[in-house]
């Protein structure tokens, strides 16, 4: 039954292949959105651009919550 299973399934292959490697680089991409070294830069950045003019006080605040938000486990994890 394996045998003929596989054979069968064989065709599917690379379409197996493709869909774990769309969920590989999502996984990866969820990590790093999550990594608070990667939080702690982004905040530095954006305070370093504030005091540099670059950003009112409104748009370093919505991007330090965006930023902040992303951080958060989504809701009904």
């Amino acid at each position: 039954m394996g045998l003929f299973t596989s054979i069968l399934e064989l065709p599917l292959a690379p379409v197996k292949g493709v869909i774990r490697l769309g969920e590989l680089l999502r996984d990866e991409a969820e990590r790093k959105m999550r990594d608070p070294t990667v939080a702690r830069r982004e905040l530095e950045q954006i305070e370093a651009a504030q005091a540099a003019g670059e950003l009112t006080e409104e748009e370093a605040s919505e991007a330090m919550n965006a930023v902040l938000q992303r951080m958060m486990p989504p809701e009904g994890e």
